[in-house]
C-alpha cells in the first residue's frame, strides 16, 4: 500500500545541515582563540542569555 506523502513546509533537518555547514566554513582555519571569540561574538548577537542570569 502507497501513501502520499505531504508537501513539506519547513524541513528541519535541510535547515540544521545549512547552518552547520555555514559555520564549519565560517571557522574551519580559526585557531582556538579566534573560535573561542566567534563563538562569544555570535552568542552576544543572538540575544539569548547566559544560564543563570
Amino acid at each position: 500500500m502507497k501513501t502520499k506523502q505531504k508537501e513539506k513546509s519547513f524541513d528541519a533537518v535541510k535547515m540544521m545541515r545549512d547552518a552547520r555547514n555555514k559555520i564549519t566554513a565560517e571557522t574551519q582555519n580559526m585557531k582556538f582563540d579566534e573560535l573561542r571569540k566567534y563563538i562569544d561574538n555570535q552568542l552576544k548577537n543572538s540575544g539569548l542569555k547566559p544560564i543563570g542570569q
